[in-house]
């Protein structure tokens, strides 16, 4: 298993930069579970002597206080506040205040939004002595939190007492396949696969870097009651909404292929215009988002699963759960293919195309029946380019079927027509005779060739 730190690069060179500016700085770093935040806060923190590494646990305010209490009273060696009684956030942050070392120190409090599930107040408290002392002191406060919602809500937005204080804030995303990569130990093919499962969440990654065989973890994290992932994801919407029974059904809906909202709305049993503002929720905290065609109308957009982890565990997890209870469940083999297809559309959209071309803009391209996986275009040199994705191996017959298709489907496609210059290609896991379509003009690439860029 892997142990050392993969990239974060951007991250920690924030993180220092600010660490060198002159008087207090208010640091607030966010990102969904399991994504990375305390490694990479204890990387940060570990060629640094003064400082308190705060980690919250989801409990009662006078257990969240007697554990910073006990932190504090450590960095400061302070045998007075570690027999003291204190009942409120306000006491403690004063005491802080009040005995602050002359020199730069962290105070880094991790999982900060238990603090506030518990006790709001913690936030007004923060806010008075920001603005009469933290600002201009030593101090170099962190607050880390995981509840997406309640960050954005609480701690971000312009209601909080906060709005205007904080110097930095930071949302940890997924890691890249070219750093997810680096966890594991199987063959290209499985590790993008793995890939299109979990995403570049680092302690997922973790977890798949304890097994050689893609099949395996699926066995035994997945397609078993008792793995890691079984109720991975309940665990996240439970954290997130109060409304747990909907947003799973809105999800799975999607997950569905339900990807309008009359047709979601319809799913879940409610008005088509009431199922707005939960879809909003979802895109808000990166669980799905809303795609548009590229040249289409930007109001008659549809609905994916944005989460890899979320959509598989739908199309997989959830929807087999009473297979999987009686430990008798096998994805079927077309199925995954069909999901991993799916996945590589957007793998490709997201991280590979510009490694392949120059563009001003790409996306995908449908009209009523008709869809193009990848249309790109680039403004200055009039080129428009038209991929299909597809994750199998093709034959030369297969790919000489789907240039056809795509020169058909071209020709629906409205942009500067009669001016364009349209270069046609195809991306999939293997492509057999690759140099002859490419003597002929078209872009052909499989993973063969992906792996030299990624």
């Amino acid at each position: 298993m892997i142990s050392k730190f993969i990239n974060r690069e951007k991250e920690r060179t924030l993180l220092e930069e600010e660490w060198g500016k002159e008087g207090g700085r208010l640091i607030i770093l966010y990102g969904r579970r399991r994504i990375g935040k305390t490694r990479l806060l204890t990387e940060f923190v570990k060629d640094k002597e003064n400082g308190v590494f705060y980690i919250a646990e989801d409990s009662s305010t006078q257990i969240q206080i007697n554990g910073l209490k006990d932190k504090i009273a450590e960095f400061l060696d302070d045998s007075l506040l570690r027999t003291l009684e204190i009942k409120e956030w306000s006491q403690l942050f004063e005491y802080l205040a009040n005995n602050m070392p002359e020199q730069r120190f962290y105070l880094i409090i991790d999982e900060f939004s238990y603090l506030i599930k518990s006790d709001k107040k913690i936030l007004s408290v923060l806010q008075r002595l920001w603005d009469t002392t933290f600002a201009n002191s030593p101090v170099f406060m962190v607050l880390s939190g995981s509840m997406l919602g309640l960050m954005s809500d609480m701690v971000l937005s312009y209601a909080s007492p906060l709005y205007g204080r904080r110097t930095r804030d930071i949302l940890l995303e997924e890691l890249s396949f070219k750093d997810a990569k680096k966890f594991v130990t199987m063959s290209l093919r499985e590790s993008l696969e793995l890939y299109f499962i979990i995403g570049g969440v680092p302690e997922y990654l973790l977890k798949a870097a304890e097994y050689s065989s893609l099949n395996k973890f699926l066995e035994r994290e997945f397609f078993s009651k008792m793995g890691y992932f079984y109720r991975e994801p309940y665990f996240i919407i439970s954290q997130e909404f109060k409304e747990l029974k909907f947003y799973f059904s809105i999800l799975n809906a999607i997950a569905y292929g339900n990807t309008k909202p009359t047709d979601i709305a319809n799913f879940v049993g409610i008005e088509a215009k009431k199922i707005y503002p939960y879809l909003e929720n979802l895109i808000r905290l990166g669980f799905v988002e809303r795609q548009v065609s590229i040249f289409g109308n930007p109001k008659k957009g549809i609905y994916q699963i944005k989460d890899n982890i979320f959509d598989f565990w739908f199309n997989f997890v959830f929807k087999y759960r009473e297979e999987i209870e009686r430990e008798f469940f096998h994805p079927k083999k077309e199925e995954l293919s069909s999901y991993y297809g799916k996945k590589f559309e957007d793998f490709v959209r997201r991280e590979v195309l510009h490694h392949l071309l120059g563009y001003s803009k790409a996306g995908r391209w449908w009209h009523k029946s008709e869809e193009i996986d990848v249309v790109a275009v680039n403004e200055s040199t009039m080129e428009i380019f038209f991929f299909e994705c597809k994750w199998s191996d093709l034959r030369k017959k297969d790919v000489k079927w789907i240039v056809k298709e795509l020169k058909r489907k071209a020709k629906l496609v409205k942009w500067n027509d009669g001016e364009r210059k349209e270069k046609f290609g195809v991306i999939a896991r293997k492509i057999e005779d690759k140099e002859e379509f490419r003597c002929d003009g078209f872009l052909v690439y499989d993973v063969e060739d992906l792996e030299r860029v990624l």
